[in-house]
């Protein structure tokens, strides 16, 4: 189904939602590494609103937020092991647990990366 390259990052818990999907449907895609410091013009093209991975590109038209990804992923591939399930209450139910599971990802980044060369006592060493 076309040209499919993510832009992502190895470090990424959102770019390895996606790749997880990806290898669950067997797709072949195209992986671009984004220097997150130093930021391709393709990412900035691709997601111009926030700036940030993922970013999955089919036939050149980009597709944004891992989640939103990953129903995408499952419309456009159906035939394959389905991902995300057909039943209104269990589909809600897995997105309100990836959401909860997202914000704890990132706010737990977020206390690493503010205490990045601390000591124990949060000192700087």
């Amino acid at each position: 189904m076309g040209g499919v390259m993510l832009l992502s990052t190895w470090v990424s818990p959102f770019g390895q939602r996606c790749r997880i999907a990806q290898a669950e449907k067997g797709m072949e895609y195209e992986y671009r590494e984004e220097n997150l410091a130093d930021k391709s013009e393709l990412l900035l093209k691709s997601n111009p609103v926030h700036k940030k991975i993922p970013v999955l590109l089919h036939d050149g038209k980009p597709v944004c937020e891992s989640l939103i990804i990953v129903e995408y992923i499952d419309e456009v591939w159906p035939d394959e092991y389905p991902i995300i399930t057909k039943d209104p209450y269990a589909r809600n139910q897995a997105r309100f647990w990836a959401d909860f599971v997202d914000k704890e990802d990132l706010r737990l980044w977020k206390k690493a990366v503010e205490t990045q060369g601390r000591g124990p006592t949060g000192c700087k060493e």
